[in-house]
């Protein structure tokens, strides 16, 4: 972004641009979306539009972002509650892995066109800072159960399991695949991942 949204109305611009961009590709897909095309939508002049945004690239990186920071902040809720709660650990595996998916793979049109233009757009460094983070999260969580179900992880562990769980999300999204979103491509990464953490 060139300008930071500090105030009120600036943040409002922001977002309006955002639901702009949305509805443009819901109607009428990702091909058809253009910085002119947005402002108008918006009902900005196209200065506004790239006093904050340079490209409608840039656009749509900073939603991807701002929809990355959403679910890391939904991630760790949910581990906190139910690490607080005691709950079993493979429900809090299988409803960590329900969230990557319903943010990272499946959805209606809009929400599938976006993940598939992130997987294409997103620079390399923003996709593997997300994998460190998906790693230090996977550490914290399982440190935070203390289970006899799971052993500790190592550094290895966990490369390997962000990477399997994220590598197989980006291949249903860009091949566009019909699994993503069923119980059985839910129940198979679960599968996976218990199995690697299960003592």
């Amino acid at each position: 972004m060139r300008k930071r949204p500090m105030q009120a109305r600036a943040q409002h611009t922001v977002q309006t641009i955002f639901e702009a961009t949305a509805q443009i590709i819901e109607e009428d897909g990702e091909d058809s979306l253009t910085t002119n095309r947005i402002a108008k939508k918006a009902g900005f002049s196209i200065g506004t539009l790239y006093q904050y945004f340079p490209t409608k690239e840039a656009i749509l990186l900073a939603m991807i972002a701002r929809e990355r920071r959403r679910v890391m902040d939904e991630l760790n809720e949910r581990l906190a509650r139910g690490a607080a709660e005691g709950v079993d650990p493979e429900r809090i595996v299988r409803e960590r892995l329900r969230v990557l998916i319903e943010a990272f793979g499946a959805g209606g049109r809009f929400k599938r066109s976006m993940i598939r233009l992130a997987w294409q757009l997103d620079h390399h460094e923003n996709i593997m800072q997300a994998m460190r983070e998906a790693a230090e999260h996977i550490a914290v969580a399982t440190s935070r159960l203390d289970s006899p179900a799971l052993r500790a992880p190592t550094a290895a562990t966990i490369f390997v399991l962000t990477r399997a769980v994220m590598g197989t999300l980006r291949s249903a999204a860009l091949e566009d695949s019909p699994l993503l979103g069923t119980p059985e491509f839910e129940d198979e990464l679960v599968r996976l991942v218990w199995g690697v953490l299960r003592a």
